[in-house]
């Protein structure tokens, strides 16, 4: 006859589920850490005012004006692959073509137009019940500055692009999201990567008019902004303050976004 030690029975009973119920939870926050990587981390970037453009810039950034934003939420990095193709599954659309360096899903999306990234920006709205929309270049800027944290840089988080950018050819195509220093702002990769849609029409003489209160751009125009140069992108162009225009409906390689999300009042 065989004597089983019933308090041994008991603790191994108590063992097995305890391993069972760990594994259970490591295994829904495995699901919420990777539902989690198909929506964008967003940034508080508490308002205030800047100083907009660059006297040493190009004609479309002058005259230096001040300017003043109100506080906004910004993702934390570009709209990654991951994120788009989250998007593209719900919504039945087709990934963009794949660039010859391949899409890898926390690498930001490319080849999406600014009425790709619009549409983008509306279905994230109507997902998470609050209003998604591309930043502003005013936004834009003032974030790229590290917003009320800033210490002035010509670049992102840093005096030169080198230790904030993937740019000039650094890199044989887009990289990873937030693997270089982030900005004062806590945000990733604001100078290089990708160019970045804004939701301004372009003007180069919009700054002539010196609108400090929130600037949204002209009512109307032919081209949108973009900001923040890419990984193929010289020092120069890279420069928080540089305007690059181009057709809405303009893809390629090197262009992405990020989104902001509007406080709720």
């Amino acid at each position: 006859m065989v004597l089983r030690d019933k308090n041994s029975e008991r603790s191994h009973s108590n063992l097995t589920r305890n391993t069972i119920l760990i594994a259970s939870v490591m295994m829904q926050l495995a699901w919420f850490c990777v539902g989690a990587q198909n929506y964008p981390e967003m940034i508080t970037v508490e308002g205030g005012s800047f100083t907009m453009g660059d006297e040493g810039g190009d004609k479309d950034e002058k005259p230096v004006h001040k300017v003043t934003v109100g506080t906004f939420r910004m993702a934390k990095t570009e709209t990654t692959v991951s994120q788009w193709r989250e998007f593209c599954i719900a919504t039945r659309r087709r990934m963009p073509e794949a660039p010859w360096f391949g899409q890898h899903d926390d690498h930001p999306i490319v080849n999406v137009s600014w009425d790709d990234a619009v549409a983008y920006c509306t279905w994230l709205s109507e997902k998470k019940n609050q209003r998604y929309r591309l930043p502003t270049e005013a936004e834009w800027e003032f974030a790229a500055d590290g917003g009320k944290k800033g210490r002035g840089y010509l670049y992102s988080g840093g005096k030169t692009a080198d230790s904030v950018a993937w740019f000039g050819g650094k890199s044989h195509g887009t990289m990873p999201v937030a693997q270089m220093l982030p900005n004062e702002s806590g945000l990733y990769d604001m100078t290089g990567n990708v160019w970045e849609w804004c939701s301004d029409w372009y003007d180069a003489a919009y700054y002539e008019k010196r609108v400090s209160d929130s600037p949204k751009g002209p009512s109307t125009g032919k081209f949108y902004t973009l900001r923040g140069g890419a990984w193929d992108i010289g020092a120069r162009n890279s420069r928080n303050t540089y305007r690059n225009p181009l057709s809405p409906s303009s893809r390629n390689h090197n262009k992405g976004f990020r989104v902001v999300c509007e406080q709720s009042k």
